[in-house]
């Protein structure tokens, strides 16, 4: 970056002003512009220009800065403010206000500075000192590329140990600003897929197959974090197309598995109206961690210990007559090219014939119910072949490509 950077600094300016004061220097110092958003809903600083007030950040989701401070409600105060700086900071990227973000604070100031991030791109540097960042904050941070730094004292004055934290941070922001990463474009050439250990071959042979015509393949694994990262970048335009080969998430989101990936699973390439080839991947299996935390009403189902920390439950046919109704309901609002393949002779490695899961009767419930709930524009294509079979990934790469091909051509 040959100019210099602009970074956009958020916090609770009512209550930490001198210590916003002292970061906005910091990153002064090191050569950047400086924005500032205020989120502190009890008043402002004058000890800096504040260049958006926290009635503004209210006011992107409809809501009055004087009835909050009425209502006294500290936690729902919060949740507004994050959802205004969501949007607040969206807008802003949107104009290329900002190159990078960064922000600091207790609870409730990391609270809203990750939900401000969430609806930044990958890529743009996002920073918060906290003094949760050695906490489980996964929810919070979600899919988002943000780097947390540890305040080890409370982000509440200066002092001599979060000085050199604050200065730290600020020099890693400006820095992280200057690396010259290219914009990611919307490739015709990128394409998701998902993968589990139990589908792996498959996977692997599409990738192969995709990589030899000049595809870039990306893999997420079907983990709940893997699933929700491929849904948020497809809604970013990061993708061509998709080949979810492993929607085992769902059936972890029913029956709370330890994989899900939330309710949005399953959704995005239909809202982008982008390809996609969609396999009931490893839905025979539910996972739990170790024998001893699985649900005491599972504990007399089948189970089988994939590793000692990993527990897989085989879904029955009642249970695959709900997920198949999930499944086809999901993408029957798809908007682009969408297609079911379903492999008749297994789902994953171990619901083969003569393995631990293999269950015809379950499946089939699971293929029927797909069918049945599944409207007539989207095809349903039953392959003889196992999941893992190369004739099935030769097939689900080759119809993925006429999907594409045509949607180029309509384009």
């Amino acid at each position: 970056m040959t100019q210099k950077p602009t970074i956009l600094m958020l916090g609770c300016f009512d209550t930490k002003g001198e210590i916003f004061a002292f970061l906005r220097g910091c990153l002064s110092e090191q050569g950047a512009e400086v924005i500032t958003v205020n989120i502190g809903v009890m008043g402002s600083t004058a000890l800096f220009p504040v260049d958006v007030e926290a009635n503004t950040v209210c006011e992107a989701v409809e809501e009055n800065l004087s009835d909050i401070r009425t209502k006294n409600n500290r936690g729902l105060a919060m949740e507004i403010m994050g959802r205004g700086a969501a949007i607040v900071l969206k807008e802003m990227y949107a104009h290329n206000s900002f190159d990078g973000v960064i922000g600091m604070g207790g609870g409730s100031g990391t609270y809203v500075t990750l939900r401000s991030m969430q609806n930044l791109p990958l890529g743009l540097p996002k920073i918060c000192i906290s003094t949760l960042a050695s906490k489980d904050l996964s929810e919070q941070i979600g899919v988002k590329d943000i780097v947390m730094m540890p305040s080890i004292v409370d982000v509440a004055a200066l002092n001599s140990i979060i000085k050199p934290i604050i200065q730290q941070a600020a020099a890693a922001i400006v820095a992280m600003c200057e690396v010259d990463i290219a914009k990611t474009p919307i490739s015709s050439k990128r394409i998701a897929i998902s993968m589990f250990g139990n589908t792996s071959v498959c996977v692997d042979r599409c990738t192969l197959l995709l990589e030899a015509k000049g595809y870039e393949v990306m893999t997420f694994h079907a983990n709940g974090v893997g699933g929700k990262a491929m849904e948020s970048l497809i809604l970013e335009g990061c993708f061509a197309g998709v080949l979810d080969i492993t929607t085992t998430e769902l059936a972890d989101d029913l029956f709370s598995g330890i994989c899900g990936a939330g309710g949005q699973r399953m959704e995005a390439a239909g809202k982008r109206g982008i390809p996609q080839i969609v396999v009931p991947g490893c839905m025979d299996m539910v996972n739990f961690g170790t024998q001893q935390s699985v649900p005491e009403k599972y504990k007399g189902r089948q189970l089988y210990s994939w590793v000692p920390t990993v527990t897989l439950m085989r879904t029955n046919k009642k249970e695959n007559q709900v997920l198949g109704e999930i499944f086809a309901n999901k993408l029957n609002q798809a908007t682009g090219h969408t297609a079911v393949l379903f492999p008749e002779k297994g789902l994953s490695q171990i619901d083969a014939e003569g393995n631990v899961f293999f269950n015809p009767e379950s499946n089939q419930a699971l293929s029927k119910s797909i069918q049945h709930n599944l409207k007539s524009e989207v095809p349903f294509v039953n392959l003889p072949f196992h999941i893992n079979d190369l004739a099935f990934a030769d097939k689900a790469v080759e119809m993925l490509l006429g999907m594409m091909n045509a949607e180029s051509q309509r384009d």
